[in-house]
């Protein structure tokens, strides 16, 4: 071969390097979405102790050696379920906490702190629920579960619950430390519940209200949640009345 044929060779050879890598790198991350699509679907449907590799891979319609290939374990998979959608969601909700409260300056309501905590949340339930149903499942099941589950919400969500409770602070500035605390226990028992889509509202309503209606539970749920945190915060124990 003469050397003008190899140097173009090599010349055409560097040209397609490039549109190579890219190809491999979009089917690589085609590819690794696929997975954890897979993983978070089955995850909020069975939770974390309730799915294998195997249960994974037969979902995608892969064998486990590409599940290896691309993570080290379940829990490699599980943590990258929760790195794709939790910072969105934590961040969506704190840039709604800090507009609130630089819009309200001396004015913070209870029922406002608590719209910028929630409606970040029940409006991407609303809007695209295909992509952040089984997520809101998954955080319901951590926020629920001791170990693995406290360890997810407290890396991914410990932001913007001290958010709420300042802004809770500044709306009852009186409020004991300790009531405020528990305020938010309740308060977050109850967005637990929602975001769970248990179905259990449905059949005792025989179809009336639906666990999955996400328009009546943003319509609902911070009346029913203001109602509770200022009854504690302004309210005596029971032993001291």
């Amino acid at each position: 071969m003469s050397t003008t044929k190899k140097a173009r060779r090599t010349v055409a050879a560097t040209r397609k390097s490039p549109r190579s890598r890219d190809h491999k790198a979009r089917a690589r991350k085609e590819s690794i979405e696929r997975i954890l699509d897979a993983a978070e679907q089955l995850f909020a449907e069975y939770g974390y102790h309730g799915v294998t590799l195997k249960d994974v891979a037969k979902r995608v319609g892969v064998s486990s050696t590409l599940l290896h290939y691309h993570f080290s374990g379940k829990e490699s998979i599980f943590e990258a379920v929760w790195a794709r959608k939790a910072p969105i969601s934590s961040r969506n909700r704190l840039d709604a906490m800090r507009r609130y409260a630089q819009n309200a300056g001396d004015a913070v309501t209870v029922e406002g702190a608590l719209h910028a905590w929630i409606d970040a949340d029940l409006d991407v339930q609303i809007e695209d629920p295909e992509t952040w149903a089984s997520f809101g499942k998954i955080a319901a099941q951590a926020n629920s579960a001791a170990g693995w589950g406290a360890e997810k919400m407290t890396n991914y969500f410990n932001p913007v619950v001290l958010a709420l409770l300042d802004l809770f602070r500044k709306a009852m500035p009186d409020c004991d430390e300790q009531r405020i605390f528990w305020a938010y226990h309740f308060v977050s028992g109850a967005m637990t519940h929602n975001m769970a889509r248990t179905g259990r509202l449905d059949e005792l309503s025989h179809g009336l209200c639906s666990s999955d209606d996400f328009v009546a539970i943003k319509r609902h749920m911070t009346t029913f949640m203001a109602a509770g945190v200022k009854a504690i915060c302004q309210g005596e124990d029971k032993e001291n009345t």
